[in-house]
């Protein structure tokens, strides 16, 4: 069946992990009659949740498109995972959805998963229903979540049905706007009259959408403040307007694992969810038309890797009417691309597709030189649409091949496991030597190593990743590097006097010389400062390089026969250490500048917990409603495991960002752990 802007629908479904997106997603594909077979996510036969991870972990780990027909209409359903780690998939899908239906357990309070999507929607202007998902548990608490969204969003939040039964005896809900009762499951959909002992509970919802569906419209809102009455019609326009300018978010309740709800829910997201005609997306403050006549332009909001079919490549089709062997640049990369097949994506499932029009969704195989954000347009019509913007990677690992065949894969693997997920990051630490994975949080990161074992046959080790202390001096000294050795024939003479000096943080090192009278040779210097390098990268105290040091040579004597490159080479190493030695050597850490954004509530528990760490806080910041931001200055040997502490501490809803700031010393007691570590270990090297 062919459709038009106006008759499509992109729908994510969002929220906390646990709270039964997946469920949901489910009985939406069976409702709508687009799948055989009603899938569970604990059987592991789900068709939103096909990766064979997804499957053992029984948890969502991709954004998973999945397309059906409902009424006339099509709706490009997206499951998107709800754990924090998996954030990244929510920031992309987010640029090609006009609406949001976020689902919550009914309990007194949201989720994190919740409040995160929340808040990505409001930031990219997008339409949201609310879902109130598990009415079914004994310890339901429908009433107190409608309080609690009543309180934060007023008028805007308004339940458009009501419940028929409580917790266990749930079964149904009275939906306001068709004025029915709907039970039974998603495949038979009861519909019938509202019971008698329901009329003044509806009543009361009644007003209260009338209130809300007056908010959408200002039109109306003058006449309801006139009329104190909105017809049937005003009413669902209202809502309709509401929800499109996000003036109003609908709630509606149900159970997706007995099916409860989910029609309405179908009936709501074509009645009341804006199409990509209705809703544009912008670019530079000015919308896009969704006119399929128009050059084509796509933009691209996820990759996914498989190591047997390659790169697939999802795409929202802005503009125009994409179509297979297209040829189209990237705008990013000015490369061409030749459009292979295309396909609507049904989970695992394909449909091939002859052509793609404005606001639809489809995937793309075996494109060359195309990633996640980027923009595909017709080479006569240049378009580049605004990149994704990725949250930055707050927790890391060294990640170390087992074998020198998983050494020959790792990079390849790592870069495919890397392209398909932007919030994961992998780069080579210079001077702590290691491979070192960034991600989102402990999970990210174990799903990414398993994802290199089981996809790619990459097996690898992980350790913390190292703090890339440095070693420097505080006062000047001058010390005699001498290094003499006659074993027959020829011998070995070199003999330089150094002077070693601190420079301002930052500067790295100097060499230089004021020798005078020809003491040294000029043609040995260089293998002076060379012995001197080497012994700097090894370091004094703790074996970490030594920095900021100026070293100048400004006496010394050679023997024409015995002297040589290699000699003096070692007699500036002799020198740099017994300077090094006077010079009162030191170690540095880096230190971080951090900022925590936490709801007001965990403030006091945040700013204890950074002391611990021997923060030194530098203000606050209040950033809105019950959110303030912490500034402070921290060692980086504090934070590393700061994720996963900072997300105990304020139950997943503390965000933080840390650059660096400077070297300082490090105080003297964690000096000498330091240093005690590190003689341990040469000691375990020697035995060795």
């Amino acid at each position: 069946m062919d459709y038009t802007p106006e008759k499509i629908r992109n729908i994510a479904i969002v929220g906390h992990g646990g709270s039964g997106k997946t469920t949901l997603v489910e009985q939406i594909l069976w409702a709508a009659g687009a799948i055989d077979r009603l899938g569970s996510v604990d059987q592991g036969n789900s068709h939103s949740d096909f990766d064979p991870i997804e499957i053992k972990r029984k948890i969502s780990l991709n954004a998973t498109v999945l397309s059906l027909e409902w009424k006339g209409h099509k709706i490009n359903l997206i499951d998107v995972p709800g754990f924090p780690d998996f954030i990244g998939d929510l920031y992309g899908v987010a640029r090609v959805v006009e609406a949001f239906v976020l689902v919550t357990p009914a309990q007194a309070n949201v989720d994190v998963g919740f409040d995160n999507a929340w808040e990505i929607a409001e930031e990219n202007g997008i339409s949201r229903l609310i879902f109130v998902n598990k009415m079914e548990r004994d310890n339901a608490d429908h009433p107190s979540l409608l309080g609690m969204f009543q309180k934060r969003f007023g008028v805007k939040a308004v339940p458009i049905q009501v419940p028929i039964g409580n917790q266990t005896s749930f079964k149904g809900v009275y939906d306001l706007i068709t004025e029915k009762v709907h039970m039974g499951d998603a495949k038979h959909d009861e519909v019938s009259d509202p019971p008698a002992e329901l009329k003044t509970e509806v009543a009361k919802a009644h007003a209260q959408m009338m209130d809300s569906a007056a908010e959408g419209d200002d039109d109306l809102a003058m006449k309801y403040l006139d009329s104190g009455e909105l017809s049937e019609e005003e009413v669902e326009h209202g809502l309709e307007q509401g929800v499109a300018h996000g003036k109003v978010f609908p709630i509606l309740l149900g159970s997706a694992s007995m099916g409860v709800g989910v029609v309405p829910l179908l009936d709501h997201i074509v009645g009341l969810v804006p199409s990509p005609a209705e809703q544009p997306k912008m670019q530079g403050g000015e919308p896009i038309a969704c006119d399929p006549a128009k050059p084509v332009s796509a933009f691209v909001f996820k990759t996914t890797a498989d190591p047997f079919v390659g790169r697939i490549n999802y795409v929202r089709v802005m503009t125009g009417t994409l179509k297979p062997d297209s040829a189209l640049k990237n705008s990013r990369t000015e490369e061409n691309e030749r459009m292979g097949a295309l396909f609507f994506p049904r989970g695992k499932e394909q449909k091939a597709a002859a052509a793609v029009i404005a606001g639809d969704i489809c995937a793309i195989t075996k494109l060359q030189h195309t990633t996640t954000g980027d923009t595909l347009c017709d080479p006569k019509n240049l378009t580049a649409y605004d990149p994704i913007s990725f949250p930055e990677p707050i927790y890391r690992l060294a990640i170390h091949a087992k074998s020198k065949s998983d050494e020959d894969k790792l990079g390849g693997a790592v870069s495919r496991i890397v392209d398909e997920d932007p919030t994961l990051r992998h780069r080579r630490e210079a001077e702590t030597n290691q491979d070192l994975l960034e991600g989102m949080g402990d999970i990210h990161l174990d799903v990414a190593i398993e994802k290199l074992r089981e996809k790619f046959g990459v097996n690898v080790t992980t350790s913390d990743a190292k703090i890339p202390y440095r070693e420097t001096i505080r006062v000047a000294a001058k010390a005699q590097g001498k290094h003499k050795k006659q074993s027959g024939g020829r011998g070995q003479y070199g003999d330089c006097w150094m002077e070693l000096s601190p420079l301002p943080r930052g500067s790295g090192f100097e060499f230089s010389d004021s020798i005078v009278g020809g003491a040294i040779p000029k043609n040995f210097l260089p293998a002076i400062e060379k012995g001197v390098v080497e012994t700097l990268s090894r370091g004094f105290l703790a074996g970490y390089p030594m920095v900021d040091v100026k070293a100048n040579i400004y006496d010394g004597s050679y023997h024409d026969v015995d002297s040589s490159e290699q000699a003096f080479k070692m007699a500036g190493a002799l020198a740099f250490r017994n300077c090094a030695e006077k010079a009162q050597p030191t170690i540095l850490e880096p230190i971080l500048k951090v900022e925590v954004d936490v709801p007001e509530e965990f403030t006091g528990d945040v700013m204890g917990d950074l002391n611990t760490r021997r923060g030194r806080p530098l203000g606050m910041e209040v950033l809105g409603p019950g959110r303030q931001r912490i500034l402070a200055e921290v060692p980086m040997a504090a934070m590393m495991k700061y994720a996963l502490d900072l997300r105990s501490i304020t139950k997943g809803r503390g965000r933080f960002r840390v650059e660096f700031a400077r070297y300082e010393e490090v105080p003297m007691n964690e000096q000498q752990t330091l240093i005690a570590e590190y003689q341990k270990r040469k000691v375990e090297e020697q035995e060795d």
